[in-house]
């Protein structure tokens, strides 16, 4: 499914993962920042969204505990 939705729709995303896997992710998500984004995107804008999507997810797996700071 690639069909973009309206600029700031927000939607909820759930999916299941094993208890490493989470902590792995959050490592990942604590570890990555600016630099790696920004390599990775096609503009600055793109790269603050994905910053900004990476701390959703960083807040969520640290909801359930998965904290590694």
């Amino acid at each position: 499914m690639n069909e973009r939705k309206e600029p700031f729709e927000i939607f909820t995303i759930r999916f299941e993962i094993e208890f490493e896997q989470a902590w792995e992710l959050a490592q990942l998500l604590k570890r990555i920042g600016w630099s790696e984004c920004r390599a990775m995107s096609e503009s600055e804008g793109q790269c603050r969204l994905m910053l900004e999507a990476i701390e959703q997810v960083r807040e969520g797996l640290c909801a359930k505990g998965f904290d590694p700071r």
